[in-house]
């Protein structure tokens, strides 16, 4: 029997999905941690695992002015239309939410912050919100020359700066723009304006590796702070895992030239591993995420710009607070439907998983899933046929009716390890509904 003729998908799997698409999972989770509530008296935003999260990142677009080759392609992404994306309105109502259940900080993120034009307005009233301790941004810093001034005065705490290379010609060829002395300017100024700047930076093997110790030396007249963060495959950067450079080599190469390279201390929460030459006015941090993970103590949620909750970034589940804010949802049942996503959280990310068994590495049978022709049209919900979302909910589908075991194979002959491979895939993709989560 051939199981990738669309005949036989049609016969045999539309019923089962559209019954599980029907589902309302707003309503199915609001009255499910409804229940839970009556078990126990958690706070909101503290998990199973006795993690409580006081750090929400909100996006507030989807739009960037860069194309940096390990982000995105470099046409660009298919942006939703402005009506899927939250309203000041809605940011500054469910930010207060975050806010009244323990959320203490939070950072702006997109896309690309500062292409909003209101992003001033939206600091300030961010700023204003009782109880909030700090507001902070994540920019490629190409206008902080412009922004940066009126950004604190209305209130602005903190700045993260995505910066990769020192160097003009690299700048231009990863981000496919020009403008790395604009960036280099605004770092200047967010020291100049009392800020101490994280500057991010993502290793790339056989491009930036060789800069780690110019990073190093950038910190000895300038008070920052660079974080070294370590590449993560998605399909935007077509699951390259043979860029990463890990946390344990780039400290090697630095140890070597700075022999005094220590370790300083770290807060409960910090994601970075904090390290400085003694005498240096700035520091170096590393973000391991991919090997070294930190999920034990993370603190952090993120709203995405058209509304969707994500408890985790390599997590494979969203949840949408603007359908429920659309539905007119009370205050008591958006907090319960944030407590319900809040105690989904998994103990730990799959990336170290991802690693060793990462999508690439999937059978021709399940690539032909994964990325099937048009004829997953019927099945699509109106969606298009090329989603690759959709895709992988018929990756998991006929995964759930194999065998458990010995699938046929040549390259991972687990269903354990086919199944993780597939979750790790699916993070790349977003999904607004418990379709997938039913199946499994």
């Amino acid at each position: 029997m051939n199981l990738l003729k669309p005949n036989y998908l049609r016969n045999c799997f539309p019923l089962k999905l559209r019954q599980l698409s029907s589902v309302n999972p707003v309503k199915q989770l609001i009255e499910k941690n409804q229940q839970e509530s009556q078990i126990t008296s958690a706070p909101a935003l503290t998990d199973t695992f006795g993690r409580h999260h006081s750090y929400l990142r909100i996006s507030l677009t989807e739009k960037c002015n860069l194309r940096c080759t390990y982000c995105m392609p470099a046409e660009g992404v298919k942006l939703q239309p402005k009506d899927n994306m939250l309203t000041n309105e809605e940011i500054f109502y469910l930010a207060k939410i975050f806010v009244k259940n323990g959320v203490r900080k939070i950072r702006l993120t997109g896309g690309e912050p500062t292409v909003r034009r209101d992003i001033v307005e939206i600091v300030e009233n961010l700023s204003k919100i009782p109880d909030l301790e700090n507001v902070g941004i994540t920019t490629n810093g190409l206008v902080l020359t412009r922004m940066l001034v009126p950004l604190q005065r209305a209130g602005l705490d903190a700045i993260n700066i995505s910066l990769d290379t020192l160097k003009s010609s690299k700048y231009e060829q990863i981000t496919r723009r020009k403008g790395w002395e604009r960036v280099i300017a605004g770092i200047d100024l967010a020291i100049q304006l009392g800020y101490k700047p994280k500057v991010n930076c993502v290793l790339m093997k056989n491009f930036n590796d060789d800069e780690i110790c110019d990073f190093v030396e950038f910190t000895r007249d300038r008070e920052v702070d660079v974080r070294f963060i370590e590449y993560m495959p998605f399909s935007g950067n077509k699951w390259h895992t043979d860029k990463l450079v890990s946390f344990k080599s780039a400290l090697d190469v630095i140890k070597e030239k700075y022999p005094d390279f220590q370790a300083l201390p770290n807060g409960p929460n910090d994601t970075s591993k904090a390290f400085g030459v003694p005498n240096f006015k700035g520091q170096i941090g590393f973000i391991t995420s991919m090997t070294e993970h930190f999920c034990g103590s993370c603190n952090r949620l993120r709203l995405t710009a058209d509304g969707n909750l994500k408890v985790c970034l390599f997590g494979n589940t969203e949840i949408s607070l603007r359908d429920a804010i659309r539905a007119n949802s009370s205050d008591d049942d958006m907090e319960a439907l944030i407590s319900a996503a809040v105690k989904r959280k998994k103990k730990q990310h799959a990336g170290e998983f991802f690693l060793s068994k990462n999508v690439n590495k999937l059978s021709s049978f399940y690539f032909t899933i994964l990325f099937w022709p048009r004829h997953v049209e019927f099945i699509s919900n109106g969606k298009s046929p090329d989603d690759s979302n959709w895709r992988l909910k018929i990756s998991f589908f006929f995964l759930s009716f194999l065998p458990k075991k010995n699938h046929g194979t040549t390259k991972c002959q687990s269903h354990h390890c086919l199944m993780h491979s597939l979750r790790a895939a699916q993070t790349s993709f977003r999904h607004t509904d418990s379709t997938v989560q039913a199946i499994i």
